[in-house]
This record gives C-alpha cells, sequence and structure tokens, in this order.
C-alpha cells in the first residue's frame, strides 16, 4: 500500500467553475484534520510554462521560490495552505512532450516507438507521484486543467486512469466538479449537463467518487438524489457548492457539506479529529466586519482581466484583514493616464500601487502615477516595473535628468537608469531566463522597511524579471533623496528604494505578493494599508479642525 493517497480534481460542462478553489478548500480541510497535504496542477496547454503568456490570456503568471514560472492557480494552493510550493507543483503537456522528446533523444527508450500510450502517459504519472514520493505528504491533491472531453486533455484523463488501477482502492479517487445550471424560462436547476459530463468522464474508464455542484440556486435533496441515481455515486458524496460573497468561505462551505468527512472515507483515513479552523475563521471575521475603508489605485496596463494582478489583490484582502480594513481596489489604465486627466482618476486615493508588467505601453502613464504620489505625500508601493518606474521619474523630476529611461523602453537613451543585466545582453529565448525564485536581500538598519519587516536584517523575496536598477547613478541618486534601503549582497543589485521625505514611499524589484498568504500576510502589504488608513484618518481629522 502507497503511504500517500492521492484524489484527482477534474472539471465538466464549463471551464472557470472553480476546481482550484474547490482543491484548495478541501487540501485547507485536510490539514486542519492533521494530515500533511499539498496540491499540484497538470495544464493541457502546449506552453512549456505560462511565463511567455500575455496577463490576458491566462491571468498573472504566479512565481515559486525555485523560480518555477507556474499556474495561477498555484497562488491559491499556497494562499490557503501557507505551504511553498515548487516546480513539482506545475505540469504542462509543454513540459511533459519536452521530457520526453529529450528522452528520446538521449536513446532512453532503445529505438522503442514513442507514442503517447505509454510513453507519454507514464511521463504523467512520473510527475503526479514525484511530490507523494518524496515522503513529505499525506495526500496529494492533483487538478487536472481544462475540462472532460477536451481533445487536450485525453492523456492526463488516461493517465488518471492507469494511476487509480495501480495504485488501489482507498489509495486514489476522483472528484468531479460540474455545474448545474438554473433555467429561469423553466425555474428549475437541471441536471442533465452534469450527467452527460459524468458520462463523458466513464467513457475514459473513470468513474466519479465524489461529485461537487456548481450553482447559483441550493440543491434540493431531490435533486441530489437524483444526481447520485444518474451519476453513480453515493449520496453523501453528492456535494453543492454555491457561489460564495468570498473564496475564504468556500473551505467552511465545504466542511458544512462534508467534503472532508466523505474523501477521508473514501480513502478509508481516520476522520476523528476535528479540523481546526480557529485562525482561518479569526482572519475571515476580520476580513468581513472591517472598522474602516481605504481606496488604493492600482495602476497598470492589465486592469481590464483581475486575474492579471490576482496575487496583488488577494494580498490586499490578506493585509485589509490585519488592520480591520476594507480596502477598495481601483483600477486605473496606465495607458489612458497624462497629465491632463492625472488629477480626475487619482482624486480620492488614500494610495497608489504601481503593478509590474513588461513593454513600453502604458510606462508614461505609470511615471506620471509616480509622481503625482511623490509631489502630494500620498503613499506609494512600486513592484518590479512599479519601482523602475519611480527610478525613472525621480532621476527626470528631481535630478533633471530628463531622457532618463530604461533599455527596455528606449535602448538609446543617454541616461540608463534602469539598464539591462550584463548576463542578460545575448539571451534570445524568452521563456525561464529572467532572474526568477527567492534571492536575498540585506535591509538598511533603521529604514522604513526595516520597520515593515519587523527589524530583520535579511530578507529572501521572489523574483521576476530582466532588467535593473542602474548602480552607476547610485550615488548620484542617493544624495537627492531616494535611497537604496535593500541590496542583494552576492550581486551588488539594488532591491529597495525608499524616499526620505515622504510619509511613506517603497519601490521594490521583486514581487511580495507572491509570498502573502492568510496565515501570513505580506509585512509589504500591511505597512502599505495601515499608512493609506493613516491617510485618510489625517485627511478626516484635518477637514473636521
Amino acid at each position: 500500500m502507497p503511504a500517500t493517497k492521492y484524489i484527482f480534481v477534474t472539471g465538466g460542462v464549463t471551464s472557470s467553475l472553480g476546481k482550484g478553489i474547490i482543491a484548495a478548500s478541501l487540501a485547507k480541510l485536510l490539514q486542519a484534520r492533521g494530515y500533511k497535504t499539498t496540491i499540484q496542477k497538470l495544464d493541457p496547454y502546449i506552453n512549456v510554462d505560462p511565463g511567455t503568456l500575455n496577463p490576458y490570456e491566462h491571468g498573472e503568471c504566479y512565481v515559486t521560490d525555485d523560480g518555477a514560472e507556474t499556474d495561477l492557480d498555484l497562488g491559491h494552493y499556497e494562499r490557503f495552505l501557507n505551504v511553498r510550493t515548487s516546480q513539482a507543483n506545475n505540469v504542462t503537456t509543454g513540459r511533459i512532450y519536452q521530457s520526453v522528446i529529450e528522452k528520446e533523444r538521449r536513446g532512453e527508450f532503445l529505438g522503442k516507438t514513442v507514442q503517447v500510450v505509454p510513453h507519454i502517459t507514464n511521463e504523467i504519472k512520473q510527475r503526479v507521484q514525484l511530490l507523494g514520493d518524496s515522503g513529505e505528504y499525506d495526500i496529494v491533491i492533483t487538478e487536472i486543467g481544462g475540462t472532460v472531453g477536451d481533445i487536450e486533455s485525453l492523456p492526463y484523463i488516461e493517465a488518471v486512469r492507469q494511476l487509480l488501477w495501480e495504485l488501489g482502492d482507498t489509495n486514489g479517487i476522483v472528484i468531479h466538479l460540474t455545474l448545474v445550471p438554473f433555467l429561469s424560462a423553466a425555474g428549475e436547476l437541471k441536471t442533465k449537463p452534469t450527467q452527460h459530463s459524468v458520462k463523458t468522464l466513464m467513457e475514459s474508464g473513470i468513474k466519479a467518487d465524489i461529485l461537487v455542484c456548481r450553482t447559483e440556486h441550493h440543491i434540493s435533496e431531490e435533486i441530489k438524489d437524483k444526481l447520485a441515481l444518474f451519476c453513480n455515486v453515493k449520496r453523501e458524496a453528492v456535494i453543492q457548492s454555491i457561489d460564495a460573497s468570498t473564496i475564504y468561505d468556500v473551505p467552511n462551505l465545504m466542511l458544512s457539506e462534508g467534503l472532508d468527512k466523505v474523501t477521508l472515507k473514501k480513502l478509508d483515513l481516520p476522520d476523528s479529529k476535528k479540523p481546526d479552523l480557529t485562525n482561518w475563521n479569526q482572519f475571515v471575521h476580520r476580513h468581513k466586519n472591517p472598522k474602516h475603508e481605504v481606496t488604493i489605485g492600482l495602476v497598470g496596463k492589465y486592469v481590464e482581466l483581475q486575474d492579471s494582478y490576482k496575487s496583488i489583490l488577494e494580498s490586499f484582502i490578506h493585509a485589509g484583514a490585519v488592520n480591520e480594513v476594507k480596502v477598495n481596489v481601483r483600477s486605473v489604465h496606465s495607458e489612458y493616464l497624462t497629465e491632463n486627466n492625472l488629477k480626475d482618476k487619482l482624486r480620492g486615493l488614500n494610495g497608489i500601487l504601481v503593478a509590474p508588467g513588461f513593454g513600453e505601453r502604458g510606462i508614461e502613464g505609470k511615471i506620471e502615477a509616480v509622481k503625482y504620489t511623490r509631489e502630494n505625500n500620498i503613499p506609494f508601493l512600486g513592484i518590479c516595473l512599479g519601482m523602475q518606474m519611480a527610478v525613472i521619474e525621480f532621476s527626470r523630476n528631481v535630478l533633471g535628468l530628463k531622457d532618463a529611461n530604461s533599455t527596455e523602453m528606449l535602448e538609446s537613451t543617454s541616461n540608463p537608469v534602469i539598464n539591462l543585466m550584463e548576463e542578460q545582453k545575448n539571451i534570445v529565448d524568452k521563456g525561464g531566463t529572467m532572474r526568477l525564485g527567492a534571492w536575498d536581500c540585506e535591509i538598511t538598519p533603521g529604514s522604513l522597511v526595516a520597520q515593515v519587516y519587523g527589524d530583520q536584517a535579511n530578507i529572501s523575496e521572489r523574483h521576476r524579471h530582466r532588467y535593473e536598477f542602474n548602480s552607476d547613478y547610485l550615488e548620484q541618486i542617493e544624495a537627492a533623496g531616494m535611497k537604496a534601503t535593500g541590496i542583494n549582497t552576492k550581486t551588488g543589485l539594488v532591491e529597495i528604494v525608499e524616499l526620505k521625505d515622504h510619509p511613506w514611499f517603497v519601490g521594490v524589484q521583486y514581487h511580495p505578493e507572491y509570498k502573502s498568504t492568510v496565515a501570513n500576510p505580506h509585512p509589504l502589504f500591511v505597512g502599505f494599508v495601515k499608512a493609506a488608513l493613516n491617510q485618510k484618518l489625517k485627511q478626516t481629522n484635518a477637514t473636521l479642525a
């Protein structure tokens, strides 16, 4: 009998039902019962990773400590479980085929004809079991991307079928997430799409052990009985997943439906220990019962799709709960932000975050936003490209270097205050070639960020970028009042800048949002939200006076 149990989460009827949230919620409940649990995502697209995907295509690209560029669902996994993920937690079809082709080129298949079955499916099975074979986990949850019936998902479904057979009874189960739509014309919920989805799954040789039914209306006992009968699952294994006001409600909703209980029963694991969700529920209570409100401007160029900044938005929720503040995020498209409309677009904001990104589109709008925060003493947080825009704005408008720029935007600039790293200059391939993953940073004692991080001398944060602060300008910039208060001692690269004479102005080269979780909200976001609240209270008191 394998030491690790496996749960496979598939989806049917339609995409975007929330497999990642259901997987993360179940993992949270199992973790709260004392089981060491992790989650992995299998993505059926042929990209090797999401690193080269446009944020409009696939939302944000989430980065792990080991430098893997992964699906945004891994962010949900970490935020819910407070357990670090890695390259092993996200596998794409592109990576599977790349690995198999490399093995074929090395002659590892001894002249055999390389086929989807068994070579591709064997590679998938090996990747699925990597985390389980590590001995670190009692339960591994594997989310299969896409929808059952998709052509590109078939090798994954076949690999799951084989694995279930190899693992044996009670060592692996399938949770199938489907939609139970409400037809307003008929005035009733319809089960037929779910029946067809389960039928499609069974045609591939897999029987669903548990049905999780996404719905906008409560599913009656009669409908649950019908689903159980026609989908060939136990009545207790039909789980309702109704729309929630926040994703952080879902673990409690799944607890009340008994998802964790029926899962443990199917896996033949003890369920005597009740899940301890004390800290989780304290967070949810603070999130839902704020004492104050602030409005933060998120200045970016992918704001039409909220998933483009998913980790940032969730970090504001975590930091808001700590400060007992509701953080209202106002999206501001940097491409349409100009000197003429700046005041109208940014009026009423208690803080401004200039978001990360790539390319020259919308850059001047970001620079204008930075100037506005600097001159009007509005709390500012610049992340990655946002930090670089702060350096450019300061160089132009304080140092007087009017053509200061990044060589990413203007290669011919005579003042490249942001420049390409020397080792990056001859790189042709774009995927996986940036400064990625966790890098150390030494913080200047007595600085604002030193206070924010609780006087830690050294921190480790995740990166995803190619261009850097040009240290040739460091002395000149610091003399004018912008201080480099975080340095990577190994490379000498500037990681953090802050303004000396400003209420709260911080730019960071790394991505703090990647490490913010429910259990450990990121200190930079906590400090930024607190500064925004102080700014609002100060303005309110001044008005009353």
